[in-house]
């Protein structure tokens, strides 16, 4: 056998090798993006066992008949589709409906510090950064917060095209009542409202906020886990209170019909908030300090101020909000607020999908509910703290349309 014949040959076979190796290596790549967000997801947003109030029928009912509304998750910041039923995390449409939810309040995540706590974080790293790559996203979210949240409105927009109409986006007060009229006339349809976990997406540009609301966003918190261009954080390294660039976007945001969130912002920048809002202004989501003592909960003054707006305070259901995952203490820190401020100003906000444990999902909501009848709570205030009080400010707060 000649040389060339020979050597032709092991040219063959190594292309062979190499195209072999370069299969295995393109299966192993697609097998990473198509597991790695979910296995990341399920270690982040779990439900953990522990005993639960045995809801009754009596409630079972009961609950069915109420229009809920829950303030804050952040569902939209992973990688699923959120028509289908999943084995992940803690909301999708199928649950909501499991749940009898009228209204998902949906946020957009756009920036996390890397370890992430309640104390002191600086805004030079992130981890969701990182999450765009892994999870695919278009590249103009690889580098810019703004196109996050834009794609995060995208997401919710697409998913309420493709649900035949059974999941609507609420963007006016009219939308609203829209929707609470067609569930109580026995239409199977649920409500969702864009939120921002913090405005670091503006990008420290004020007329950001137009396209933001022009892609649907409704409420806004003014900051994260770090201070931002527009307001210290109550987990910032600075914590100071809101800029000039805050004031204007706060002014914008009333005008608008955009409702304000305090969650996560500091206790100088809450202060100011409080004080200069001419309409209610909410807490999404969290607990408060007197059941509560950490470094993310309201002070009975900031309760006390979010009431005097109007305004609602809505409960977790995670630890760090509310010091455990029971039922328990969830009602724990609602029974307070009433008893502070009155049953009007106290509402329900999970933080499911938001990197949290708790100890069901939003299909077995119930588990308030009962634990509410077993407090010793009428109906009407049940219907209240369920939702009714969440869906008042939005009607008063909300654009017309």
């Amino acid at each position: 056998m000649s040389t060339p014949t020979v050597e032709r040959r092991r040219v063959v076979t190594v292309k062979r090798v190499l195209l072999v190796l370069l299969a295995l290596l393109l299966v192993a790549v697609v097998g990473f993006f198509a597991a790695a967000p979910g296995i990341v997801e399920k270690g982040m947003n779990q439900v953990e066992s522990g005993p639960l109030p045995e809801v009754t029928d009596e409630t079972r009912a009961l609950h069915e008949s109420l229009a809920i509304a829950d303030m804050h998750s952040d569902t939209l910041l992973w990688k699923r589709d959120l028509l289908d039923r999943s084995d992940r995390g803690h909301v999708d449409l199928p649950r909501l409906k499991d749940g009898n939810v009228a209204l998902q309040v949906f946020s957009s995540v756009s920036k996390s510090p890397k370890g992430q706590n309640f104390d002191s974080n600086s805004d030079e790293t992130d981890n969701i950064t990182l999450l765009t790559f892994v999870q695919l996203q278009p590249p103009r979210t690889w580098s810019s917060l703004l196109e996050r949240s834009l794609y995060h409105a995208e997401k919710l927009d697409d998913a309420a095209k493709d649900s035949d109409g059974t999941l609507r986006i609420v963007r006016t007060s009219s939308d609203l009542t829209t929707l609470l009229e067609d569930r109580a006339a026995g239409k199977d349809v649920t409500g969702s409202l864009l939120s921002l976990e913090g405005l670091q997406p503006l990008e420290g540009d004020a007329s950001n906020l137009k396209a933001l609301y022009d892609a649907g966003y409704r409420m806004a918190g003014f900051t994260h886990f770090f201070d931002n261009e527009v307001s210290g954080s109550m987990h910032g390294e600075e914590k100071a209170g809101l800029t000039d660039l805050g004031r204007e976007v706060f002014d914008e945001m009333e005008r608008l019909g955009m409702i304000v969130d305090v969650a996560h912002a500091s206790h100088a920048a809450v202060a100011e908030m409080l004080e200069r809002a001419t309409k209610p202004v909410v807490s999404s989501h969290g607990g408060v300090q007197a059941t509560c003592e950490v470094n993310r909960n309201l002070t009975d003054d900031e309760v006390r101020g979010v009431a005097a707006t109007g305004g609602v305070v809505g409960i977790a259901y995670f630890e760090g909000a509310v010091c455990d995952t029971s039922a328990e203490a969830v009602v724990d820190a609602i029974v307070h607020v009433r008893d502070l401020v009155g049953i009007e100003h106290v509402g329900l906000g999970s933080d499911f999908d938001g990197s949290v444990v708790t100890r069901w999902d939003t299909s077995d909501i119930a588990v308030v509910t009962q634990e509410l009848v077993d407090r010793g709570f009428s109906d009407e205030d049940i219907a209240a703290v369920m939702g009714g009080n969440v869906l008042r400010v939005m009607t008063e707060v909300l654009p017309q349309g």
